[in-house]
Order: structure tokens, then sequence, then C-alpha cells
């Protein structure tokens, strides 16, 4: 399974005592489109290194699961929707769009002292976070 390992491109500003915590979950629709799925990724994993108020990302892909796990620790929410919105990662995500089978998103506060966030926190919470989105669904 490759790993981007925990990378932490700016320390928090004086002050910064909690972190904007967000994993995502992706599964890409075939094996056929793993590899440009990656490579969307590896562009958007270079864009987080140099984005102001990052503090920590990792990313986790499973090519044959056809599914890629991101988590990452933001100053704030700002910081995260301005990441976001910038290009390359606004393209990559308009443009894998079509290929997505289903993604999940989940944010949550953490003391900037305990950065890195544990892999197996982030997954159990993207677990419960998939949950809640399909009762909703269901109810709807």
């Amino acid at each position: 399974m490759p790993t981007l390992p925990w990378t932490t491109p700016n320390p928090p500003r004086p002050g910064t005592d909690r972190a904007l915590v967000m994993a995502s979950r992706f599964e890409v629709r075939s094996l056929a489109q793993v590899p440009g799925f990656f490579l969307a990724s590896l562009r958007a994993w270079k864009q987080v290194r140099t984005a102001p108020g990052a503090l920590g990302a990792s990313l986790v892909a499973e090519p044959l699961k056809r599914t890629f796990w991101t988590l990452s620790a933001w100053e704030g929410r700002a910081e995260l929707q301005a990441y976001a919105a910038a290009e390359p990662h606004r393209g990559v995500m308009r443009a894998m769009r079509p290929a997505m089978k289903e993604s999940v998103f989940t944010y949550w506060e953490a003391p900037v002292d305990r950065l890195p966030i544990d892999w197996a926190e982030a997954r159990r919470r993207l677990a419960e976070q998939q949950r809640a989105d399909r009762a909703a669904t269901e109810t709807a």
C-alpha cells in the first residue's frame, strides 16, 4: 500500500492551539482509473506542501481496492477552503469527479500538539461519517 507519510509544510502560527483536521476516502469506479487518480493526487500533494495554513498531510493509496485516503490538518477552515479552491486541486477534483464511485469526508478539531493524527482514528471517523451519510440518504 503506497503511503506518502505525514509531512509538516508549516509550523502553527503563534497562538494556534487547535487544528482543523480533514480526512477523506475516495473510491474510483474501475482499476483502469487508478493510475490517473494517483497521478492527480500527487499534483494535489505537491500543492499542499506549499499551501498557507497547512499544518500536515498524509496520503494512503490502496490501488487494488481502487481506494485513496487523505488526512490533513489546517490552521482553520479558511485555509483549507483556499487550498481546495486553488489550482491544481480545484481542476484535479473537477476532472476526477466522473471517475468517483464514492467519496467520504469528515472534519474535526484537534490540539496542534497532538499532530500528526493517527490513521486509525481517521479511518474510524471516516467509517462513522460514511454510516451517517448512508443513513441520511436512506431517510431522504
